[in-house]
């Protein structure tokens, strides 16, 4: 016992915590020294649940996945930052958006030449101020950069009453709106490789942004531009397009094969990563002659002595009788050879009605 406890004192030691059985078998040898072989050494690890890492390690929290609804506008926000090439290598200037998730509309943007959480925070402001959000109403959703997570703008979230969301560290997916935009705006024809000047970078935003929110149909929000479905325009514009649609429809009725054309939906409700919904199994009769099953199954085994200890879901039409005779057949004589019968369809050439 007292070799067993100094095995395992030496294997838990400062400079052998890192290394395994193997390599401090080796490094005992080099030094002259020999305790036991590498298998005793993992047993004894293991009888004292020390086989895995030794060492204290860094635990990192458990994040939780942000589940964000949107039933209308200002209901919650995405905003993200993403850098644009400038006109020398290493030279970027930084673009901040903030999206509304349920209309896909910019409500506020910067061009700025660094990243910064003051500016961060005033973008934040002046957007809440400018749409009119009252205190409890918004989320603002983000990605965990450092301008997103610092001091400055969590401490004017809470002044402003606004909640604040977070994606999970290393996961895109919680933040699909902002990044679904950037690369609208980033595969446009017109994005160029870099950028001239800061107000080479300026100009194409802002022409950008206004075809983005006034003249772009979204597919996500029914084929509407962001604009329309934010401000209230988007009800109006589908009850239009439902008349023209009735009227073709009444012009050439024969075109219309599955009757009147609707336009595409508006959406009711927007989500960031929705929760999923666990579908309860689908509860069925219990099978017949279960000991679950209801007294008003008429289906019955026509053998008797059925059903055992267990459930026998049977059909009755699969099921044999009682009486089971099977006919009394010779015996095949394996030793004897086939008498070949060549011919037509496998009958013999002497056969009547084959006869010419």
């Amino acid at each position: 016992m007292d070799e067993r406890r100094a095995v395992l004192g030496e294997l838990n030691s400062e400079r052998f915590a890192d290394q395994s059985p193997r390599q401090v078998y080796a490094k005992l040898l080099d030094e002259g020294s020999y305790l036991c072989s590498v298998r005793t050494m993992y047993r004894i690890l293991e009888d004292n649940e020390s086989s895995r890492e030794r060492r204290n390690q860094l635990t990192h929290p458990k994040y939780k996945k942000p589940e964000l609804l949107a039933t209308g506008p200002n209901e919650v926000w995405s905003w993200d930052i993403t850098k644009l090439k400038g006109p020398e290598k290493w030279m970027y200037y930084y673009l901040y958006v903030i999206l509304d998730i349920y209309s896909r509309t910019v409500v506020g943007w910067m061009l700025a030449h660094r990243e910064s959480s003051d500016l961060a925070k005033q973008l934040i402001e002046t957007t809440i101020e400018k749409q009119e959000i009252p205190a409890g109403q918004l989320i603002i959703h983000s990605d965990r950069g450092p301008s997103m997570t610092s001091h400055n703008v969590a401490h004017l979230l809470g002044s402003l009453g606004v909640t604040k969301s977070h994606s999970r560290p290393h996961v895109s997916n919680d933040n699909p709106f902002s990044e679904s935009q950037f690369k609208t705006m980033k595969y446009r024809p017109e994005f160029p490789e870099r950028f001239g000047s800061y107000e080479d970078a300026l100009g194409f935003c802002r022409r950008f942004f206004q075809w983005y929110n006034n003249e772009h149909y979204h597919s996500g929000i029914g084929m509407m531009t962001p604009a329309s479905l934010h401000y209230g325009q988007a009800q109006e514009i589908l009850t239009a397009r439902e008349q023209t649609l009735e009227s073709a429809w009444q012009k050439n009725p024969e075109r219309f094969v599955r009757g009147i054309p609707k336009p595409q939906r508006l959406p009711k409700a927007v989500w960031i990563n929705a929760p999923i919904q666990n579908v309860e199994d689908k509860k069925e009769a219990p099978a017949v002659h279960c000991a679950e099953a209801p007294e008003e199954t008429s289906l019955t085994h026509p053998r008797s002595g059925y059903p055992l200890d267990g459930c026998v879901p049977a059909e009755p039409s699969s099921v044999s009788p009682d009486t089971i005779t099977i006919p009394q057949q010779s015996s095949l004589n394996t030793q004897a050879m086939p008498k070949k019968i060549p011919g037509f369809q496998g009958l013999a050439p002497e056969h009547p009605e084959l006869r010419l």
